[in-house]
């Protein structure tokens, strides 16, 4: 119903969610139906439940996409926002709500306490209905990062905060010591997300076997970190999540193979998607059964809502002159976006129900801090949500810079090209010639019209670098997917992609310290090498390296070849004027360089260490003959000549024979042969 609209899909649902809770209120639904069960079930479901439920899948999704590289550089900026900016929201919403107690009747049964409590659990934005919105959004992936890392850090802060003051009305008390119970919370989440992920992979590498069965490990691994965090060690369950994705991200997924990560990724988009779906339908649900709603009331809900956003503006602000020098920083119209996308949701909702399951707490106190944050999640989804889009073209922050505007243009108009040359040669088959040729035109592209834009040299030239990471950043994976490069050399190659992405295609191509810099080998490495006194360690750490150097290298060569296709076929483009085609033999000049530096890397490598060498290009012909014999295994399985089960039998002999692939099987390999060292 909603494709067609601007309206978000999970505010959608969140509506039907509202919608669905009024109807059984309202006696609707027949007293006897399953309907009603089912409805009444879900509006009064334990917010536990909730969190126990849909948390670990979200959490561990957003974890398990966010770009780590990015996520580092955005680290402070989150830790502010998370940290001193939650205590500056939660301070200023508790003075906000003492004034209003002080002029409205209404909220007089309020004092600080209670002020700073409700404070604590509606400054925290929620990370279930900020990540939903900034995948429906399309938002930068370093705008995204941050605001996505923030949701899932102020978890921690706001559960201690809120703690602090709920904890004097439960058997909890009140926490001694504020200051460590938050670095407690904090960095002993982080430290079992690390935990339990290092022996989840660790667990990954001994089970093997189908897709399925590693996956499995990690969605259990996953919900046991989180029940261990919440349940018994009293840690951020939220934070371990987050500590847990980005650890198999960075270190499990290039030792996972090819299948498993495809088939994670369809696995988890479709966990990710059907929890989104139905958490957002049962916090409507809740928010209908469970607030009591009159016109007072709602006048109480939208100033205490204008507060809060006001709240949210002032702690922004606050921050603002470090935000902007730290990480990538942060422009203005970029905190006016951060400032209005502090969606509450989930979270905030569940603190808001423990509280008024607390009878030691006033019920006029409870009913209204439940309100209030009712109100507020329903507001920010409602208002805050469905204006974003709006405002990001506002801002022009959704604006197609001129540069990549006729790019793609260009790209476009290859394929309408290429579509139009295709159909010329089929008029010309004689087995197609009583077509109708009239019909098949209409199934063309439409052709686009070229921007009237005005772009300088140095633009193109950064838009077209930074294509060329992207390409590059797939080849590796690619590269890595077929065994023609190891795990160790696929993370150097993105790690030297990530160099380049932080200069915003402002560099030349040839900037890549972290791969040439590899080459430049301690001293004693070649003092040592080939005499007879050299130490163990020293010999297996220069012979590694010597190997890794090559494959690393010959990866290298094979992505500069393919990126200078790439920019062949713009500089061959229509579309760019001469001065520009001619701008763009600066970024050929640069891969050239790359490849001529790497390719005399190589040779010194086959010079100096001849052992180690032979060694490397070994490794890779096994490889590579091992990648061959699974394509064919996959060919005959996709053309129906062997079963699921035969194929699979020959792989595990497959992934057998891989595993072998190191240092000392090669090395006892040569020997056994009597290979001339």
């Amino acid at each position: 119903m909603l494709k067609k609209t601007t309206f978000p899909y999970t505010v959608g649902l969140f509506a039907i969610g509202i919608v669905i809770g009024l109807l059984d209120r309202f006696g609707v639904f027949p007293e006897t139906g399953f309907l009603k069960s089912a409805v009444d079930f879900a509006g009064n479901m334990d917010p536990d439940l909730i969190l126990f439920i849909f948390l670990p899948i979200l959490i561990f999704d957003g974890a398990y996409e966010l770009d780590l590289h990015v996520f580092r550089k955005s680290l402070l900026n989150s830790t502010l926002l998370a940290g001193p900016g939650m205590v500056i929201a939660m301070l200023l919403t508790g003075v906000f709500i003492m004034g209003m107690a002080s002029f409205i009747p209404a909220c007089e049964g309020w004092n600080w306490n209670y002020a700073f409590m409700f404070g604590a659990l509606i400054s925290a934005t929620d990370p279930v209905a900020v990540v939903a919105l900034l995948k429906e959004l399309g938002t930068s992936k370093r705008f995204s990062t941050l605001v996505d890392a923030e949701s899932m850090l102020n978890d921690g802060t706001g559960i201690v905060l809120f703690m602090l003051f709920f904890g004097v009305y439960t058997n909890a008390g009140a926490v001694a010591d504020p200051f460590l119970n938050f670095l407690i919370v904090v960095f002993g989440g982080m430290l079992l997300g690390w935990v339990t992920a290092r022996f989840t992979i660790w667990l990954l590498g001994k089970v093997g076997g189908e897709e399925a069965v590693q996956n499995s490990v990690i969605i259990v691994s996953s919900y046991i970190t989180f029940i261990l965090a919440q349940s018994i060690l009293d840690v951020s369950g939220v934070i371990a999540l987050v500590a847990f994705g980005l650890t198999i991200t960075n270190a499990g997924r290039p030792k996972l193979k090819p299948e498993v990560n495809h088939f994670m990724d369809q696995f988890w988009e479709l966990m990710a998607y059907i929890a989104n779906t139905l958490i957002f339908i049962i916090v409507g649900v809740v928010i209908a059964m469970k607030i009591e709603l009159s016109w007072t009331s709602l006048l109480l809900v939208i100033l205490v809502y204008v507060g809060v956003n006001i709240v949210r503006m002032l702690v922004i602000s606050i921050l603002y002159p470090f935000m902007k020098k730290a990480g990538y920083g942060l422009t203005r119209r970029e905190s006016f976006i951060l400032a209005w996308g502090g969606l509450r949701g989930a979270l905030g909702l569940t603190l808001a129900l423990m509280v008024s399951y607390t009878l030691e707490i006033p019920e006029d106190i409870r009913r209204q801090i439940l309100l209030f944050t009712g109100g507020i999640v329903t507001l920010t989804l409602a208002v805050n949500a469905t204006t974003m889009r709006w405002l990001l073209l506002k801002l022009g922050l959704t604006k197609v810079p001129s540069a990549k505007m006729l790019l793609d243009y260009s790209l476009k108009k290859q394929i309408t090209d290429n579509s139009e040359k295709y159909l010329e040669r089929l008029k010309k088959r004689e087995a197609l010639e009583v077509a109708n040729w009239a019909l098949v035109e209409k199934f063309l592209p439409e052709p686009e019209t070229a921007p009237v834009v005005s772009i300088q040299t140095k633009d193109v030239l950064a838009d077209v670098r930074l294509r060329v990471i992207e390409k590059e950043r797939a080849l590796c994976w690619n590269l890595y997917n077929e065994g023609i490069i190891s795990n160790i050399s696929l993370k150097k190659l993105l790690a030297s992609l990530d160099e380049l992405y932080d200069r915003d295609g402002h560099m030349p191509l040839s900037y890549r310290k972290s791969i040439f810099k590899y080459y430049d080998y301690p001293f004693y490495i070649r003092w040592t090498q080939n005499k007879e006194s050299i130490k163990k360690w020293v010999d297996r750490y220069a012979h590694e390296r010597v190997i890794n150097g090559y494959d690393m290298g010959r990866g290298f060569v094979i992505t500069q070849k393919e990126s200078l296709k790439l920019v062949k076929d713009f500089s061959n483009s229509s579309v760019l004027s001469d001065s520009k085609k001619e701008a763009l033999l600066q970024l050929v000049k640069e891969i050239e360089e790359n490849i001529d530096r790497i390719e005399q890397s190589i040779l010194n490598l086959s010079k100096e260490y001849p052992i180690s060498y032979r060694c490397a290009v070994t490794r890779k012909a096994i490889r590579m003959l091992l990648a061959n014999e699974k394509r064919q295994i996959e060919q005959f399985q996709n053309d129906g000549l062997l079963s699921s089960a035969e194929a699979q039998t020959i792989t595990a002999d497959l992934d057998e024979r891989t595993l072998q692939i190191g240092t000392t099987q090669i090395n006892r390999l040569l020997d056994k042969f009597k290979l001339p060292k």
